[in-house]
């Protein structure tokens, strides 16, 4: 038996040292054991050996195996280091096999490194942090108990969201401190370490409480999105049986309520702005709440008549970098913002990964108002036709003109079709700068509902790693 011992939990340097080396020197999986801190059950473990210098020639791996293996590292079942070996034992035959989707230690390892990935999000989404004082000032203090280790993986997240705050999040695995300039992760922490309650507390509740839409109520999605094991650390957790138990009541009284008298001076307004924007001559936009307004009343194609209202673009009135979508989607079209439902949480994430500040970013679409067909209760999206899309172009451009950016990045051949003014072959033309008229530079890439699409988890992170690029090159033209 070949044992070798790892610094810690999450001692990824430590595991693949070790396991390169059982590889070369013909260790099986059988005869490979890695524990942690030299921790184990008698016998061997007592006192865990020095790997075993490799022979054998030496050998790469994908780059998707190694990627998902630090992933699989920070879960936090016992069998993970063994489940990593065997595939590394396999790789050395079978290069390609993190692409056989349907192997059995490939898909386990890849649902792991997902529930990995998920609990990072919960983590970025159930942080509460809760004000202290201490000799320096103000300061903010989160207790937080991950399903898995993505502590470290994290925290710089945190840094990057509240650079301005001084902050600890105490965990069980360990701990992060950002004191403005540098983050620091420290020792194990206890749930007493960290105070109970603030001033804010109440506040928070509140304003909960006062956006709890009874008449939306979906208990299950509620539940997948913000499990219970969560729950104790909101303040607000506290309200949702009681908000539950009165959803059937409120939304009763907010259907026999009266409908509020109209705003007459908005209907003025619309009626202007509708009888001026349906001529290109007639009417320029000076702002971008002019054109917000004006959108809601534009008759230029018949695409109003189904939606809910027109979705105009979201950012700064100045931004260097624009990004263009197709068109809002069914959450967009009932939020009136751009990329709030799933594809915008993916073009959120990656443009972390790309160091883009989303805040910096004027998002926008090539279309303002949802396509769709009804089935069931559900409004399923419908492509915009190129008649659609050069009718909304005004808009478009007008947005253009009014914040004038640098760079344009076309998520899609309909978005290229938006900002181009003709149809893109997106693969072709994906990656090289298109100038254009107003001195600004274009860049195609895919949407990110595509991503969303591929059903191969490794197509899809390959993909999804061409998306980031493809952001990271519009940054550097900024």
């Amino acid at each position: 038996m070949a044992v070798a011992a790892l610094a810690g939990e999450t001692d990824f340097d430590g595991w693949r040292k070790a396991a390169r080396r059982f590889r070369e020197a013909g260790v099986t999986p059988a005869e490979a054991r890695f524990v942690v801190g030299g921790a184990g059950q008698g016998g061997l473990f007592d006192a865990p050996a020095e790997a075993p210098a490799g022979e054998g020639k030496p050998f790469a791996v994908p780059r998707a195996f190694v990627e998902t293996a630090q992933s699989v590292i920070l879960h936090r079942s016992d069998d993970r280091f063994d489940l990593l070996y065997r595939l590394l034992w396999r790789l050395r035959d079978a290069p390609d096999l993190m692409r056989v989707v349907s192997d059995r230690d490939v898909a386990d390892a890849l649902e792991r490194a997902k529930n990995v990935s998920r609990a990072s999000h919960k983590m970025k989404a159930f942080v509460r942090f809760r004000q202290v004082e201490d000799e320096r000032g103000e300061a903010w203090v989160a207790w937080f108990e991950p399903a898995h280790r993505v502590l470290e993986m994290t925290a710089p997240f945190f840094a990057r969201r509240f650079a301005t705050m001084r902050w600890s999040i105490l965990t069980p695995d360990g701990s992060a401190h950002w004191d403005g300039e540098a983050l620091e992760l420290g020792p194990p922490a206890t749930r007493d370490m960290a105070p109970a309650e603030d001033e804010m507390e109440e506040f928070w509740r509140t304003y909960y409480a006062s956006t709890f839409n009874p008449a939306r109520l979906k208990t299950g999605a509620m539940r997948a999105e913000m499990p219970k094991r969560y729950w104790k650390n909101l303040p607000e957790a506290a309200l949702i049986p009681e908000l539950v138990a009165q959803s059937a009541v409120r939304t009763e009284a907010m259907v026999a309520a009266p409908a509020p008298e109209p705003n007459r001076r908005l209907e003025k307004t619309l009626s202007r702005l509708a009888r001026d924007a349906s001529f290109d001559e007639g009417f320029v936009p000076s702002t971008l709440e002019e054109l917000d307004a004006a959108v809601q009343a534009c008759r230029r194609c018949p695409l109003w008549r189904d939606a809910t209202q027109g979705v105009c673009g979201a950012g700064p009135k100045k931004a260097r970098l624009m990004i263009v979508g197709e068109q809002p989607g069914d959450q967009e079209d009932l939020a009136g913002r751009p990329f709030v439902g799933p594809a915008g949480r993916v073009l959120d994430a990656a443009l972390e990964e790309a160091g883009i500040d989303r805040d910096e970013v004027f998002v926008t679409n090539a279309v303002k108002h949802f396509k769709h067909e009804p089935r069931g209760k559900r409004r399923l999206h419908r492509t915009p036709t190129t008649g659609e899309v050069s009718a909304c172009r005004w808009w478009l451009d007008a947005e253009r003109r009014l914040v004038k950016p640098k760079v344009i990045l076309a998520m899609g051949a309909t978005a290229g079709l938006g900002v181009l003014g003709r149809k893109p072959a997106v693969t072709k033309e994906r990656g090289r700068p298109i100038p254009l008229s107003d001195g600004a530079a274009a860049l195609l890439t895919v949407h990110p509902s595509y991503l969303l699409r591929i059903p191969d988890p490794a197509a899809r992170a390959a993909e999804r790693a061409r998306f980031v690029a493809d952001l990271e090159q519009a940054r550097s033209l900024l």
